[in-house]
């Protein structure tokens, strides 16, 4: 949906997680082959995959200053179960926040949220504010005030719309 780039570093895997359903049209991307492959995911692990996506669309709104879409588990429950380790790179002593077992989805999602907190970079990480996108795009404005995926789609229509309700 939306023209901007990926989302840096792991964060483009949360990005990528909650895009996978289009609430538009409703085609969600879990229910192909090739889109659980993606995220390593087998077919009896899609439900959890759902969940946690629909708890980070709800997290990402919030970041937008836009209340829940739906009511789901709290993200920080989801994300309770999944043990990070600190590594330290040998070579500089830089160290990074990684899942302590890579394989799960929710602790590779739950690596990237620490590490993004660490960065700096988890609140520029928002949903689309318009109720049939809720997009997931990252806000690289200076103000970090964007409120729509796309300008020349979300942005358009909701500009269109106030203007015909004047």
């Amino acid at each position: 949906m939306s023209e901007r780039s990926a989302a840096p570093g792991g964060l483009a895997l949360v990005e990528s997680l909650v895009n996978t359903l289009d609430i538009e049209s409703g085609a969600d991307a879990l229910d192909t082959a090739d889109g659980r492959a993606r995220f390593g995911l087998a077919e009896d692990e899609v439900a959890g995959a759902r969940e946690l996506r629909e708890a980070l669309r709800v997290a990402l709104l919030a970041h937008a200053g836009h209340g829940p879409h739906a009511r789901v588990r709290p993200l920080g429950e989801l994300l309770a179960s999944a043990p990070l380790r600190v590594t330290v790179d040998p070579a500089d002593g830089s160290a990074a926040l990684a899942p302590a077992d890579a394989r799960p989805l929710p602790s590779r999602v739950a690596a990237a949220v620490a590490q993004s907190l660490v960065d700096g970079t988890w609140n520029r990480l928002k949903a689309c504010e318009a109720e049939t996108c809720h997009w997931a795009y990252y806000d690289r404005s200076p103000a970090g005030r964007g409120r729509w995926c796309s300008m020349q789609v979300c942005g358009a229509r909701a500009k269109m719309r106030r203007y015909r309700a004047k």
